[in-house]
């Protein structure tokens, strides 16, 4: 499958600079992918699309400050904390990118501060391993302390709270982007659609380089798909499961969410409790077990969520779709409107 068949013209100013305000008042194009009639409304107004019983899943994964400054050989260069592979009391391995990558190498010191020092522990391609003289929860301390927020590289402006590139749901610490498409609910939404008969479930998929990494290679198969951390508890596995046995819909919010659902599927044969590294790559052709609606944000050309979103509905219908949304003035990308696919 050509790369390049995901591609689509989008005008620079189309990307979003910052969310809505209030966040539900974005708008929200709901999308049906067998006939692909189309409404164009505001989030607040997802209620409409909703029965009581249908199951919102979440990803309540929360994004830290992973972008750190630091020097190696006399050279001041940029480290981007991927995930914490593994620690000790003292140390932690951790997966990161470094910009200039090129000036280092096996064995190369970084400083980070005076207190905090990594080495190379390996180099492949972009991706590079560091063993960091901290243990995982120091580390993070520090990049809480001296980070800066990790936003995308469209985005101009980085946000002055890091409350401003996070869900009102976020919980479990551990993601270098924003899972954007619960950018969109408020306390006050979700209340309301509680209230409705929603019923509300949390996942967690802690986003790393399988979501954002771009396509570079010629056809969607060549290119790698990253292993990415993820939870699902038991109840929250049975009470899923049991909406899907009484034929109630089961909705993602965002495609983290859906990679999570659909991977410990594919992973483990059925959809259950689960702890640890899924990294499947969905496109056109995939069977889908666990999801029948997603909401999700307008995604870059040629990406793998694109891609995504086009496996669920499909190429053609989510190019025009999405040809129509410039035309219509929606915005795009993490701080943009959403579309429900049902």
């Amino acid at each position: 499958m050509q790369t390049n068949d995901f591609f689509y013209k989008l005008p620079f100013s189309s990307i979003a600079q910052y969310s809505a305000q209030p966040r539900d008042h974005s708008r929200l194009l709901v999308l049906n992918r067998n006939t692909g009639e189309k409404d164009h409304l505001s989030f607040f107004e997802l209620g409409n699309y909703l029965d009581p019983g249908d199951v919102l899943v979440f990803n309540q994964s929360k994004v830290f400050r992973a972008r750190l400054s630091g020097k190696a050989n006399g050279k001041a260069l940029e480290i981007f904390l991927l995930r914490c592979l593994s620690e000790s009391i003292n140390s932690s391995y951790w997966e990161v990118l470094a910009k200039p990558g090129k000036i280092l190498s096996q064995g190369t010191e970084i400083n980070l501060s005076s207190k905090l020092v990594a080495r190379v522990f390996s180099k492949q391609h972009e991706v590079v391993q560091l063993v960091i003289d901290a243990s995982k929860t120091n580390v993070l301390e520090f990049a809480h302390e001296f980070g800066q927020i990790p936003i995308p590289p469209y985005v101009k402006q980085i946000p002055e709270k890091l409350s401003d590139y996070q869900t009102v749901y976020a919980k479990q610490v551990g993601s270098v982007a924003a899972p954007t498409a619960g950018f969109h609910f408020t306390d006050r939404l979700l209340q309301e659609l509680k209230q409705q008969g929603i019923q509300m479930e949390f996942i967690t998929l802690h986003v790393g380089l399988g979501t954002f990494l771009p396509v570079k290679t010629e056809t969607l198969e060549q290119h790698e798909i990253h292993s990415e951390y993820v939870e699902v508890d038991e109840i929250t596995a049975l009470r899923i499961n049991k909406a899907k046995k009484d034929g109630r819909r089961v909705i993602a919010v965002g495609t983290t969410t859906v990679r999570t659902l659909e991977g410990i599927v594919k992973k483990n044969g059925s959809f259950e409790a689960y702890r640890g590294e899924v990294n499947l790559f969905i496109k056109p052709g995939f069977s889908f077990e666990i999801i029948d609606a997603m909401i999700t944000n307008f995604h870059l050309p040629k990406s793998t969520l694109l891609a995504l979103v086009s496996a669920f509905a499909s190429r053609e219908t989510i190019i025009q779709t999405y040809e129509e949304a410039i035309q219509k003035d929606y915005r795009f990308f993490s701080f943009g409107d959403a579309m429900l696919i049902i």
